[in-house]
């Protein structure tokens, strides 16, 4: 039996696809130790620069005063926290939601709650890029119909709803999506399900703390608010912590609070990391100079790799792939990066669609200006390198 799993461990590497784990010795930071040696790094998603900030951090240590480590049961058992009913009503004030629920994390929170909102009488229109959680979220709900309709496509996914005999639709979609950078088409997304009758699910990982006033994400940035929309976003990504939370209509987040199994059955999150949470939000809503820090950034990468003849996909949030095409052309321009003290992430098959291998540079409002000219300057110098 052992040989069947060490000969496809053979293959995946064969075909330029295995990922290595690699210890990091530092907090998170525009520069990261691995190995005792210092990398400049382009492949956080620590947007904001908040994952190992002063007040968060002594946020947590607060919070692990008063709470201890950790929350020693679900939330629906005794492990609901006072940390996390204030956090859940500070997110619903702030984003001007009826209610917000915590899940442990983003895909915990997708797994969870699409087999609630979906049934065999329901159906589904997914965007073909969607993340990985969305898609097994709907593996687990076996929708009786499942579209998926051409990246950001909103005149295919028209067509397809009108078409649609079902009276339960659901539209799910990121907001930014991870791989390649760009927003949702939200407003027409919404347009479609007020006209339709369909709710919308936007996962917003990659778009809360970036876009939209006081960094509420790509739903406020598109001017969207609907009650047909639930807003799903995480915290380990521009807010600098862990978990997610889910909001919306009040009906709607209270059922999924009693069926969401990843809810009712997972320990919930640790108080202290709740308390940090809040006070990150916060530093989220009012540092506006980081998000115009980290846009004029990515306006400096985009006009330096034009000036190198590299095209990379336009973006005005934090993520600017490079797709390179084959995989083991880009593992060996993120190998020779390395070698230069730049590290830069390598996104192969099946993350990305194959023939699309690229560089998922990922900027924060840490970076600086200098930072931006060292990576172009070493991306100048490694590529002309052959896999």
């Amino acid at each position: 039996m052992m040989n069947v799993y060490a000969a496809r461990l053979q293959d995946w590497q064969r075909q330029g696809l295995e990922r290595p784990h690699r210890p990091v010795q530092s907090p998170q930071g525009p520069t990261l130790s691995v190995d005792d040696r210092a990398y400049l790094a382009f492949c956080s998603n620590d947007y904001l620069g908040l994952a190992n900030d002063p007040r968060v951090c002594a946020a947590a240590q607060k919070g692990l005063e008063q709470y201890g480590i950790g929350a020693g049961a679900s939330a629906l058992v005794c492990g609901y926290s006072a940390a996390q009913a204030e956090l859940e009503a500070w997110i619903a004030h702030w984003l001007d939601l009826e209610r917000v629920l915590l899940f442990s994390s983003g895909y915990l929170a997708h797994l969870g709650v699409i087999p609630v909102l979906v049934d065999g009488e329901t159906a589904v229109f997914s965007d073909a890029l969607n993340h990985a959680s969305l898609i097994d979220g709907v593996r687990l709900a076996r929708p009786a119909q499942l579209t998926l309709y051409p990246h950001g496509d909103w005149e295919f996914l028209e067509e397809a709803l009108r078409r649609c005999p079902l009276e339960q639709r659901w539209i799910l979609t990121d907001g930014v999506f991870s791989m390649d950078g760009d927003v949702a088409p939200l407003r027409e997304l919404e347009r479609l399900a007020e006209q339709y009758g369909a709710w919308v699910l936007v996962d917003d990982a990659h778009g809360l703390g970036v876009l939209g006033p006081q960094g509420k994400g790509s739903l406020a940035a598109c001017g969207v608010s609907s009650a047909r929309v639930l807003h799903m976003a995480t915290f380990g990504k521009a807010v600098g912590t862990a978990g997610a939370f889910v909001g919306g209509a009040a009906p709607l987040i209270d059922w999924l609070a009693q069926r969401a199994r990843t809810h009712m059955f997972s320990t919930a999150l640790p108080p202290l990391v709740q308390a940090a949470t809040r006070v990150a939000l916060e530093c989220v809503a009012l540092e506006e100079f980081r998000r115009t820090h980290l846009a004029r950034l990515g306006e400096r990468l985009d006009a330096g790799l034009q000036a190198l003849g590299l095209k990379g996909l336009p973006s005005c949030t934090a993520i600017h792939p490079l797709i390179l095409g084959e995989n083991r052309r880009v593992m060996a321009v993120s190998d020779r990066l390395r070698e230069e003290g730049l590290w830069v992430a390598a996104i192969r098959p099946p993350s990305v669609p194959e023939g699309t291998a690229r560089l998922r540079i990922s900027l924060s409002a840490a970076h600086s200006v200098a930072h931006i000219d060292q990576l172009l300057e070493g991306l100048e110098k490694v590529m002309g390198v052959e896999a």
